[in-house]
């Protein structure tokens, strides 16, 4: 009779996590390795549907939170200028948080709900049905064919869908505060020329691609790392849009320092 095996350990708290942030950097070195040096035949192939999904499918949904949200920001900001007799700068403060701060984050957090956790779920069926393990059989590298498109999209992709959320906010902001409160228009789009500045859109702009960067590697790495069963793939959905969520909010936070820090040294 065979002795009993013998019990596996669990590791530590902190050895899980470092285990898995040594993981994931793994991850990632090979979607940057297949990235710079995968060949280009085929690739657009590859990527353009991929793009469909992140940008043009998720139009809709940020057009209109961008829109509804620079709404609100006007209806709760005119008051309070209007106390003072600035109600007329609402342009810019409107343009300014939309560019800076709202428009970016938004964007991001609509892709990681509606595309980053499409890319978990996807992923991880395809792991739980075997089909990854049956492209390395073929010999396709499974990182290079379905991470690297979905990375690539979502870093191209948020940019754009953050300048049409950035566009839909301020439209939002001038009807409540233009057409709604009647505030002089030409004011309004002297003042939002005036107070937004090609550095605060490029701010935007780098955020965008940054949050893209980090929805696109945690939710084809929540994927690839899917437990077995249905309820392996609906928590690694889960996480990957928990995850996402919180690694925009922490990256948001050093991005604003950094790139302020660098609008003083160079700009100002």
């Amino acid at each position: 009779m065979l002795p009993p095996a013998p019990h596996r350990r669990e590791p530590p708290g902190v050895a899980r996590l470092l285990e898995a942030f040594g993981r994931f950097s793994r991850f990632c070195g090979q979607v940057g390795w297949w990235t710079l040096f995968a060949p280009l035949k085929g690739r657009v192939r590859v990527l353009m549907p991929q793009m469909f999904v992140v940008g043009v499918a998720s139009v809709p949904v940020v057009g209109l939170v961008g829109l509804f949200v620079g709404a609100v920001i006007g209806i709760e900001t005119f008051d309070l200028l209007a106390q003072i007799g600035q109600e007329t700068r609402l342009g810019g403060a409107i343009g300014l948080s939309v560019v800076k701060q709202i428009g970016p984050v938004l964007a991001a957090m609509m892709v990681a709900g509606r595309v980053g956790g499409a890319f978990s779920a996807e992923l991880g069926t395809m792991r739980v049905t075997e089909q990854i393990d049956a492209l390395r059989a073929m010999g396709t590298d499974p990182v290079r064919h379905l991470a690297v498109p979905r990375v690539l999209a979502c870093v191209f992709m948020l940019p754009v869908l953050t300048v049409f959320s950035n566009l839909l906010g301020i439209a939002g902001g001038y009807l409540v505060v233009v057409k709604g409160f009647g505030v002089d228009g030409g004011q309004y789009g002297a003042f939002s020329a005036f107070l937004i500045d090609s550095w605060d859109v490029a701010t935007g702009i780098i955020k965008s691609v940054v949050f893209g960067l980090l929805i696109g590697l945690i939710a084809c790495y929540k994927g690839f790392t899917c437990r077995a069963g249905a309820s392996g793939v609906g928590r690694a959905t889960t996480e990957a849009f928990v995850n996402a969520f919180i690694a925009i909010i922490v990256a948001n936070f050093f991005l604003a320092k950094f790139l302020n820090e660098l609008d003083k040294l160079f700009f100002s």
